[in-house]
């Protein structure tokens, strides 16, 4: 299809392409860098060009919505900050944080009264956001605060009518679904009876439109899952986690999801052994195995990051295969971790979509 020549044109001279974070059938989605009037700045763009043809009615309805919504917004500081749109582009401010799933703010009480007050600041504007049960939707910024992102279904109302506040209080119930499950005893009684009670739109969508979307959007667009990965994520990773496992050298795996410019969606395999060999060995392994597509990359590592409970700590073994090192420095605690997260990253295998996002403090290997 291609960009409009406008659009083009402006993006051939102040966008500096980055890492690719996602792409499907409504967008593509990267991170960047772009030039302004006065400097160049971290940003994120997002283009509809490249959607399939079947598809692009419904990815452009989006994308107008978005565009509305972050110009409405622009100047409100609870999301990213629009700085540039065309007709099948735009480019939005980068926030730096990382989603909430990924952070796992527990007992952050801080977090969730400027998770408030940011939704208090966008229906004021006459905006809802229209999808925050998902926790990506969510940013924990490096400052502590909430931020909001993905405006794809934001509606913007010019008066506070019924419907702007049926909206205004399911972007709420939301976010209060989110307190519970982090911060769960600072719900007030209030609170707490917000969550008991849905409104009248959201009970008839749960029992019908629900359903049907869930049927497109898994069958048809297979979104299944929160991180991006898509099938690939959700049905083979088991699959290739429990034949990784067979190996006798192998003491665990974690494999991830990250966007991948040639296929779509790659999967990255970290595998807990002692033995470096062990990559091309496994590689063979799973590229000969019937039924599913092996990893685009498997690194053996002495030991996988784990959190308290003993679990791999998959969401900074998917920044490492995102490339976004510079996100990881907030989710690590001591240095201990950082030494130890050094070795996994000075060996990392995904060099293909890379910028130059690496933190200094964990000393990634140079370009």
């Amino acid at each position: 299809m291609g960009l409009p020549k406008d659009d083009a044109a402006t993006l051939s001279a102040r966008w500096i392409e980055g890492v690719l974070l996602k792409r499907d059938v409504f967008s593509t989605v990267e991170r960047g860098r772009f030039r302004d009037d006065s400097c160049e700045v971290d940003a994120v763009l997002r283009r509809i060009d490249q959607v399939p043809v079947w598809s692009y009615p419904l990815a452009r309805h989006l994308f107008v919505r978005e565009r509305s919504a972050l110009t409405l917004a622009r100047d409100l500081n609870v999301g990213p900050r629009l700085l540039w749109a065309g007709r099948q582009a735009l480019v939005r401010g980068f926030i730096d944080g990382v989603a909430l799933h990924l952070a796992k703010p527990h007992g952050d009480i801080a977090y969730f009264r400027s998770a408030k007050s940011a939704l208090r600041k966008l229906h004021r504007a006459g905006i809802c956001h229209n999808d925050l049960a998902k926790e990506q939707n969510w940013l924990v910024g490096r400052d502590g605060r909430a931020y909001l992102t993905d405006f794809q279904l934001a509606a913007c109302f010019k008066t506070r009518s019924r419907l702007f506040r049926i909206a205004a209080y399911e972007d709420l119930r939301h976010m209060l679904k989110h307190k519970r499950s982090y911060a769960p005893a600072a719900l007030t009684p209030m609170e707490r009876k917000i969550l008991a009670r849905k409104s009248l739109v959201a009970s008839i969508w749960l029992k019908t439109g629900k359903k049907v979307y869930q049927a497109i959007t898994r069958g048809l667009f297979n979104f299944t899952d929160r991180e991006g990965g898509g099938r690939r994520l959700v049905n083979d990773a088991p699959v290739l986690s429990a034949l990784i496992r067979k190996n006798p050298e192998v003491r665990d795996t974690a494999i991830v999801a990250f966007a991948d410019r040639r296929t779509g969606v790659g999967l990255y395999a970290f595998v807990e052994a002692d033995n470096v060999a062990l990559e091309k060995q496994l590689g063979r392994e799973l590229s000969s195995a019937k039924g599913v597509k092996p990893p685009e990359h498997i690194q053996v590592v002495h030991a996988l990051p784990r959190d308290a409970a003993g679990k791999p700590r998959t969401e900074i073994l998917q920044l490492v295969a995102m490339n976004q090192l510079d996100l990881i420095e907030p989710l690590i605690t001591s240095d201990i971790d950082r030494a130890f997260l050094k070795d996994i990253l000075e060996s990392r295998k995904n060099l293909r979509d890379r910028f130059n996002f690496e933190s200094s403090e964990l000393n990634s290997r140079p370009n």
